[in-house]
């Protein structure tokens, strides 16, 4: 039986949840489920507002929103990322600014950073890859030093933690994904997290496609108009009560996913002595969520042999992002600086399965294979 490289894994409460979702006979956004999924995130991790969006690609561009993001602004942002996290910004007409990775892992190199700051700088996008936090004493000190806005990137971040602060609580802002490959999933669905009490109000607005909507449901005025630019980006009752079922066992679920991960970093740890092949780095003060394991090969043909190897083992590997900066969209828009290691990464870099519902025999049989790729 073929191994895929992700499964969706559901709790069993998903479908009772959207069944009481739509007895409850509200199933547009904002309801009983929204309010229970952002309240948990408000106290679980600290962050001052929580708003569920249909995706994290949603979350990222009313970031932008709320930052009033406008032609000939700059953003910094790193080369391997999801195109989603450049792209909110280009959709306001800003100036990317890629920045590389480090070269011990995939997250943004905050020494690198100064270097790249101007008084056209607005913000800095981090991105917390693999659930890994990046350096964000160095980098908040650096957006308080020349007045920049910090935004989180925490697609992958779900109960991951930088200095004992949850990832997505320290930035202005922040988002969160929950797409079928995250840790805890809503098919599609995103969060932002409003930590600047300055965009408390406004992110509402933006969320109820510009108007004061919320407000009015709650009582707090007689009507409510268009008072600002905005969207529909808030998910219907039917995701948020799907997500809530996810969340409602998300220490197992976060359990599971870490003894999987575990155990591939126990058994393949061998390969950086014998093959110089890299496994994740856990820099200081950061912890591991569980939420991908990669390899770092030799090279590029290295890669691909190996993926087309554990396809003859019926192993569904894959690789991760391609470096933004060489894209065939921003190519020719960048400043012609290498990016060395973010090419490392987009050529070098294999993700192996890893979900809540693969077993022990199947992931017995990924690491053999592995193994007898490399003649261990």
């Amino acid at each position: 039986m073929k191994i895929p490289f992700n499964k969706p894994f559901l709790t069993g409460d998903e479908i009772n949840y959207i069944k009481h979702a739509v007895n409850l006979g509200k199933i547009s956004g904002n309801g009983n489920y929204t309010k229970k999924c952002q309240t948990f995130f408000e106290s679980k991790y600290g962050i001052k507002k929580a708003l569920l969006t249909t995706s994290c690609t949603d979350a990222l561009e009313m970031a932008a929103l709320l930052l009033r993001i406008k032609p000939g602004d700059e953003v910094i942002v790193p080369s391997f990322t999801f195109v989603s996290t450049a792209n909110a910004f280009v959709l306001r007409g800003a100036k990317i600014v890629f920045i590389d990775s480090k070269s011990t892992h995939p997250n943004l190199d905050e020494t690198k950073l100064e270097a790249l700051i101007n008084s056209k700088t607005k913000a800095i996008v981090v991105v917390h890859y693999a659930g890994v936090a990046c350096e964000m004493d160095t980098i908040m000190q650096l957006s308080q030093k020349y007045d920049l806005f910090v935004i989180e990137d925490a697609a992958q971040g779900i109960d991951s933690f930088y200095k004992g602060r949850p990832l997505g609580s320290i930035g202005h802002l922040s988002t969160f994904s929950f797409h079928e490959t995250k840790n805890i999933i809503s098919g599609e669905g995103g969060l932002l997290g409003i930590n600047d009490e300055r965009f408390l109000h406004r992110s509402e607005i933006i969320w109820e496609k510009g108007t004061n909507r919320a407000a009015f449901f709650r009582g707090e005025i007689d009507k409510y108009g268009w008072v600002d630019l905005g969207s529909s980006f808030l998910p219907s009752e039917i995701i948020a009560a799907f997500l809530w079922a996810q969340i409602e066992h998300i220490n197992s679920i976060q359990s599971r996913r870490k003894q999987i991960w575990n155990r591939y970093f126990e058994e393949l740890n061998h390969l950086e002595q014998i093959h110089n092949i890299n496994l994740p780095q856990l820099p200081q003060n950061t912890t591991n969520n569980g939420h991908l394991f990669y390899l770092i090969c030799e090279t590029l043909n290295q890669r691909t042999q190996l993926i087309e190897f554990l396809k003859k083992k019926n192993i569904h590997a894959v690789f991760h992002y391609l470096s933004l900066h060489d894209s065939p969209f921003f190519k020719e828009k960048h400043d012609s600086r290498s990016l060395l290691n973010s090419d490392k990464y987009s050529n070098r870099l294999l993700r192996l399965p890893l979900y809540y519902e693969l077993s022990e025999a199947e992931q017995s049989h990924i690491i053999s294979s592995v193994n007898q790729f490399f003649n261990v």
